[in-house]
């Protein structure tokens, strides 16, 4: 059995998507993060720095329960520990691994702050709200012209898709309009149909 501590956030539904996908058994832990849970010690213990989503695996290697945070780390976890969604091949993994460090690495940071500027912040900084929606676009455009050559991000439906689905579920947010790229558009489709997509998407509920 896993536990997920999670919240309704792209980056919680990531691990709920890979979760469902893989049929493994899971309960989850709502950390209400706008009422600040992610700061009490309980939270802290499984993960230091206080974001969600955590996991602890209590059938973890050698049988011992493994507590892991981060979300892309926990990706790779769950794909080892079920063999599936990380090609075995070492090009196939590659081609997959650095498509989720796209995601953590630009998506999420990226994205992440033409949210906050554009939707939460107590005041308009007009500098900060161009240049993330800027920078945002483009990363829509990279996807878009990868998207162009493969049906998945990575080749095979992977990891690196159920990491980014999340974000650009969002796209109103960032003051994208999905028409603008329609290879995204179509694979937000595909991903959109998916069954065990739906369900992580609702998590926590």
């Amino acid at each position: 059995m896993i536990d997920l501590y999670t919240w309704g956030t792209p980056n919680g539904r990531k691990v709920s998507i890979m979760l469902e996908e893989c049929a493994l058994p899971y309960r989850v832990h709502p950390i209400d993060i706008l009422k600040g849970d992610q700061f009490t010690a309980g939270f802290i213990a499984i993960n230091p720095n206080s974001k969600i989503p955590a996991i602890i695996d209590q059938d973890g290697p050698g049988g011992s329960p493994l507590p892991l945070f981060e979300s892309g780390a926990i990706l790779i976890y769950l794909a080892e520990k079920t063999g599936k969604f990380l090609p075995a091949d070492a090009r196939g993994r590659y081609e997959t691994l650095q498509w989720l460090m796209f995601q953590m690495g630009g998506i999420g940071p990226m994205f992440g702050q033409t949210h906050h500027f554009r939707k939460f912040a107590p005041e308009q900084v007009p500098y900060a709200i161009e240049r993330y929606s800027k920078e945002t676009k483009r990363l829509y455009g990279v996807l878009n012209t990868r998207l162009g050559q493969n049906e998945f991000v990575a080749g095979d439906y992977s990891i690196a898709d159920m990491a980014i689905y999340p974000w650009c579920q969002r796209a109103d947010w960032q003051g994208v309009e999905l028409g603008d790229f329609p290879n995204v558009a179509r694979w937000m489709k595909t991903m959109a149909a998916r069954p065990a997509v739906e369900r992580g998407m609702s998590v926590p509920g």
